[in-house]
């Protein structure tokens, strides 16, 4: 009798044991990366501007944090549409994201936040600059104006590509300053900057990751900020508003969604992380060398922002009469 009583009580303990080491399967199938495969995060334009570097700071954190490698794979081309589309045939499996910089209108609809992609966040929000070449430049944006009023068509500025937020920023411009500068979109800030510098394009309303060390050399020079604020990284350029355009405001964001019908668990896990790594000092620094801004938002208000801004700028493309060819 003592023996089997002693035999029981084992497999009672060996079965509480496995119950306690082997979750059930409802809670394995729960678990939101159910492999280890990496995640593509994937960026529409080429590495060095602002929008790369804001995603690989906010990436490393955030794989650190959901315990998942994350690859960044930057697929430039059509202001960004290319990547729009590549991510948008991805599957919904929570392995596949995407940066969205905003505010971009296309010549034709483009996979967005509306349909085809769910917002996760806001990563951050934060200037355009206009720059130009140092040499002989006008002292301030007032003579810059002033300039190009005297000799308005041989004035042209750089963006990231046409429609984007840095082209509809030049367009905003042209309309409170009344002058007519010409549009010349790139794939990416580098190749820009080096044009500016060159001479090739006389002026540029790009991030300001990628033109922050060629201000601080003196290779560039730096008129104003897009935002109706300074930034610290560039405390002695004025906003457009000081600088003489009232009212003016071009705020460009960084949202990060993933295709549409992914998993909710998914969706506030990176949401969360997102204002985990808004706080460490690697995506602190690269925020404030860009001069950008976190706010944390959820995943219905982050899609909720960027409905308004497109609304906002789908409007000053029209009244800009933009020819997106």
């Amino acid at each position: 009798m003592a023996t089997r009583l002693s035999r029981r009580l084992a497999l009672s303990v060996c079965l509480c044991l496995a119950s306690l080491l082997s979750p059930p399967a409802a809670l394995a199938q729960a678990k939101p990366w159910p492999s280890a495969k990496p995640i593509t995060w994937m960026v529409g334009f080429v590495p060095g501007g602002s929008v790369d570097a804001l995603t690989r700071a906010f990436a490393q954190s955030i794989a650190a944090q959901i315990g998942q490698t994350i690859v960044i794979e930057n697929k430039p081309g059509a202001s960004g549409a290319l990547a729009l589309q590549a991510a948008a045939r991805a599957g919904n499996d929570g392995y596949t994201l995407i940066t969205i910089p905003g505010p971009v209108v296309h010549a034709t609809r483009q996979p967005g936040v509306d349909k085809e992609f769910r917002a996760i966040g806001l990563l951050s929000q934060g200037p355009i600059v206009m720059i130009g070449g140092a040499p002989n430049a006008p002292a301030d944006l007032r003579a810059l104006i002033a300039a190009m009023k005297k000799t308005p068509d041989r004035w042209t500025f750089a963006s990231s590509g046409t429609g984007t937020g840095q082209h509809l920023a030049g367009e905003l411009f042209n309309s409170m300053a009344g002058t007519r500068m010409t549009h010349i979109p790139y794939r990416g800030g580098g190749q820009a900057v080096s044009d500016i510098m060159g001479g090739q394009v006389s002026l540029g309303m790009l991030g300001v990751t990628p033109v922050l060390p060629h201000i601080r050399s003196g290779a560039l020079k730096a008129y104003a900020v897009t935002t109706p604020y300074r930034i610290p990284s560039l405390p002695d350029v004025p906003t457009m508003e000081e600088a003489g355009l009232k009212g003016y405001d071009a705020t460009q964001y960084f949202v990060v969604a993933a295709p549409m019908g992914i998993d909710p668990a998914i969706v506030d896990r990176l949401n969360a992380s997102i204002a985990t790594a808004a706080s460490s000092p690697e995506v602190a620094q690269a925020l404030s060398a860009g001069g950008q801004v976190f706010q944390p938002m959820s995943p219905d208000e982050t899609q909720r922002f960027v409905q308004q801004s497109l609304d906002k700028f789908q409007d000053v493309a029209r009244r800009a009469n933009i020819r997106f060819n």
